[in-house]
């Protein structure tokens, strides 16, 4: 990018018009509650992210990423745009470079589900797949390099991109929602962790704002920032070692991930996350990912420890995405009897924590 040309100050300008315009044409996104009733005096409420144009959590993500390198001048009328990606940050994040009228390349681990594969292509996205997800960082920044484009590095800038004070942030938008209802101020909000930006945003939020209210992120067994949380000299996993939910959970510990702004983890099996992921899709009758399910099987966990207590309150947990884009793995049941997930005993537990069995 050529920087201070009128040409580029305008178009920058312009630019910066239509995410904002995108923005105020969308309406936000839904609080669901759920009935426990197991467990009374204890209600659970669902941000459901996947009403985004793009289908996702990481819709919010995209538009701050995009911004901030808007104002930094770090992306022109002709910069290519760079993403390392497991698949939900690289579509939204294409939406917006079409917007735009810009080139984008995601780099995605090869296993990425085909149909987030198909949807980076809807908008306009190219592939760039690699067989060793560790890699997907060094991809992109050679990619970055050979075409004179810009890595987004959604790893580093998502904690700094969000204006964690407000301005229509997540955790400003669920306090808001739940201003009306019987325990407005939550004991928990659960949240997971794939580049920590959304933790980071909720947690400076609720410190801020002087509210109660404790964050616990959920986090895939095979992640580290569990085992970060548990002993800071842990920064990156075994190889061999990795989640099977797309999304949240990583390899090695990333830039945008604040421990000090997260109260508890909660490490989540495989198994537990899909068991849990099938039972809420049964109970809501439409189907969420992988992720929502490792946020549920925590929010379990708040719940049963509470009731234990005699405590009473409210939990509010993110609903990250919708189901479709995993019919061809976690809701296919060969797929995950040859990955060796066995989900039904864990479903049949969620079932009965969601009153439904």
């Amino acid at each position: 990018m050529t920087h201070g040309t009128d040409i580029d100050r305008r178009w920058l300008t312009e630019a910066v018009r239509r995410i904002e315009a995108d923005y105020n044409r969308s309406a936000d996104t839904h609080l669901i509650r759920l009935e426990l009733p197991r467990f009374p005096g204890i209600t659970l409420y669902l941000k459901d992210e996947s009403s985004h144009p793009t289908g996702s959590l990481k819709h919010r993500l995209a538009r701050s990423l995009f911004l901030y390198a808007l104002c930094n001048a770090w992306i022109g009328p002709r910069t290519t745009v760079i993403e390392a990606s497991s698949g939900s940050t690289a579509v939204s994040e294409a939406y917006f470079a079409r917007m735009l009228g810009l080139r984008f390349i995601a780099v995605v681990p090869a296993q990425t589900a085909a149909p987030k594969l198909d949807a980076i292509r809807f908008y306009g996205g190219e592939i760039h797949a690699v067989d060793d997800p560790r890699t997907v960082y060094a991809a992109a920044q050679r990619l970055a390099a050979e075409t004179g484009g810009h890595y987004m590095d959604q790893f580093t800038y998502a904690e700094r991109a969000t204006d964690w004070r407000g301005n229509n942030n997540i955790a400003e938008s669920i306090f808001a929602q739940m201003a009306e209802e019987e325990y407005p101020v939550p004991r928990w909000v659960v949240c997971g962790a794939g580049t920590g930006g959304t933790s980071a945003t909720i947690g400076r939020f609720i410190r801020y704002q002087r509210h109660a209210t404790r964050l616990c992120v959920a986090d895939p067994v095979h992640s580290v920032f569990h085992r970060h949380f548990a002993d800071p000299g842990v920064v990156a996993l075994p190889d061999g070692c990795a989640s099977r939910v797309e999304g949240i959970g990583r390899p090695r510990l990333e830039p945008s991930f604040i421990p000090s702004v997260i109260d508890r983890m909660i490490a989540v099996e495989d198994a537990a996350s899909l068991g849990a992921m099938r039972a809420l899709s049964e109970t809501l009758g439409r189907s969420v990912g992988g992720s929502t399910g490792t946020n549920l099987h925590a929010c379990a966990q708040l719940v049963a420890e509470m009731a234990a207590a005699g405590q009473q309150g409210s939990i509010v947990t993110l609903l990250c995405d919708g189901g479709d884009r995993y019919a061809c793995t976690y809701y296919d049941d060969a797929w995950c009897a040859t990955h060796g997930v066995a989900w039904n005993d864990a479903a049949a537990a969620m079932r009965g924590f969601l009153g439904a069995g």
